[in-house]
């Protein structure tokens, strides 16, 4: 008999679990069939359902429950992605409140094991969330970017671009949150409005009575110049390239370089270079062969005593020296106090700019020189665009191709190195005189430092930890199998169709398409 009331939720539940149970949603029952096949893009595993993913996975859903009806053997791969940053903030906001602790106290591997207790617990929500939608998962199948089978993938990834020369030890500059302490992507930097000021300092021209005017929104960076760049075609100040100027409050001399970077029509015409602390003015020193010179540390204060890069070549007054340990703002001030009372600063501007902040921190972003580990994407690149220019694969709507082509044309390094505990830890060990050994394995890794040193000798693993995107970047084969010849992978890879939002073409969806072509 029926109720008088219609209670979907009941109705809905039952439905579903029967569905689950009778193993609608799985692939293997048409062996003859053609197969259809759609990987979800992995939700964080902290994640809750939102409006968003509802939109997205309704879209897959359609798609699949039709492709069955059409007669084809459909798998629909479910699973959620380790979300470095965010899970690991969750777990030590939980621990704070829970124990007054922090990880380090803690040390790392009875943080990780928080970690994983935590993920057994809470982080299945979005699943629960999905199947409650009615999504035709197949959920026998589900997979974590951290469980054993994604791991081994990641292993052989690593290792073998690295072997290859895709990867490799750089330093350069990255987004450094200095609040939680490690590199972040493009992707986890939100740009903020910030109301300022154009500072106008005035450098003076080694063995003249004349200044060369240049402009800054970061006065505590001059303290790392090495530059300062002007237009070749700059009439009123293309007269001094190839002079020297003598950096305020340091002593350090450095030279006025011709380069088109500086805008004639901008600011005073004049660019102040610090590459150390600027990604454009990273570029401008590589080209003209500028010293890099790194005046913060981790934290974002002043780090100068000591610092040899810094002291080189300068005669630094004891009023600069004592600018060590301040940090980053609060030395702007005493700059700019240091400049008005020497006389050089020549005006302050109101100044309103776009200023990069940590998406999860809050904290401004500082772009710092540090030695990652990187993935020379351009060369992964080339496949990848050649399978959009060929139809291989195809963007719907069509207008993507340009933002994808965009992005891949002009591809920078990838860095892929995390200073977070909570990942897929890089497979490297470094020798006593700092050799690398890369391998899947620790005792790999000693043989070949035995054969390396000629005796057996202790390695120290690296700390750091994998960008969240280079384990997500293998999800359409890892979660088939892959490296293993897997039955799944034969059959249901390359995947047919990937519904997914724009933002993140170029971190995942190009990155996917990289990894795929390559292995």
């Amino acid at each position: 008999m029926l109720e008088k009331t219609f209670t979907p939720a009941e109705m809905e539940a039952r439905l579903y679990a029967e569905w689950e149970e009778r193993g609608f949603f799985k692939p293997g029952g048409k062996p003859k069939a053609e197969p259809f096949t759609i990987v979800i893009p992995p939700p964080n595993v902290t994640g809750s359902l939102h409006m968003g993913h509802a939109l997205n996975n309704t879209i897959q859903d359609i798609l699949v429950r039709f492709e069955r009806m059409r007669g084809k053997d459909v798998l629909w791969q479910p699973g959620t992605d380790h979300a470095g940053i965010a899970t690991q903030m969750v777990v030590e906001r939980l621990l704070q409140k829970e124990n007054k602790t922090d990880r380090r106290a803690m040390g790392r591997e009875a943080f990780l094991e928080r970690v994983w207790a935590w993920k057994e617990e809470s982080g299945g929500t979005i699943s629960r969330q999905l199947r409650r939608l009615g999504a035709s998962c197949d959920w026998s199948r589900e997979r974590f970017t951290m469980d054993d089978g994604l791991s081994k993938a990641v292993l052989k990834v690593f290792v073998q671009l690295y072997k290859e020369g895709l990867i490799y030890k750089d330093k350069r500059l990255v987004n450094w949150d200095p609040k939680l302490l490690t590199a972040i992507s493009d992707l986890e930097v939100v740009q903020k409005e910030v109301k300022g000021n154009l500072w106008h300092l005035r450098y003076p021209i080694e063995g003249t009575d004349e200044f060369i005017v240049v402009a800054t929104t970061r006065p505590e960076t001059m303290l790392g110049d090495s530059g300062v760049a002007v237009h070749p075609e700059n009439e009123t100040l293309k007269h001094l390239i190839g002079k020297m100027v003598k950096l305020p409050l340091v002593g350090r001399l450095i030279p006025i370089v011709g380069d088109d970077y500086a805008d004639p029509e901008k600011g005073t015409g004049a660019v102040k270079i610090t590459p150390a602390h600027d990604f454009n003015d990273f570029d401008v020193g590589r080209r003209n062969e500028l010293r890099q010179i790194n005046v913060l540390d981790q934290f974002g204060k002043i780090m100068i005593d000591g610092n040899e890069d810094f002291l080189a070549a300068a005669d630094v007054p004891a009023e600069t020296m004592a600018l060590h340990g301040l940090d980053r703002f609060e030395a702007r001030k005493r700059i700019v106090e240091m400049f008005e009372a020497q006389g050089l600063l020549d005006k302050i501007e109101p100044h309103t700019n776009q200023v990069p902040h940590g998406d999860r921190s809050d904290a401004v972003i500082e772009p710092w020189l540090t030695e990652q580990w990187y993935v020379n994407a351009a060369e992964l690149a080339k496949p990848a665009i050649a399978a959009v220019e060929k139809g291989a694969t195809s963007f719907v709507p069509k207008n993507w191709e340009k933002t994808y082509y965009e992005w891949m044309r002009n591809i920078q390094p990838w860095c892929i190195s995390r200073q977070l505990w909570w990942g897929h830890q890089i497979p490297a060990w470094y020798g006593p005189d700092g050799t690398v050994f890369v391998e899947e394995t620790e005792s790999a890794a000693l043989k070949d430092a035995e054969r390396h040193y000629g005796q057996a000798v202790a390695l120290t693993r690296d700390e750091d930890v994998l960008d969240t995107w280079f384990s997500s970047a293998l999800w359409p084969f890892s979660t088939l199998g892959w490296p293993d010849e897997t039955p799944e992978l034969k059959r249901h890879y390359k995947t047919d169709v990937l519904v997914t939002g724009f933002d993140i073409i170029f971190f995942w969806v190009a990155r996917m398409m990289m990894m795929g072509l390559h292995f």
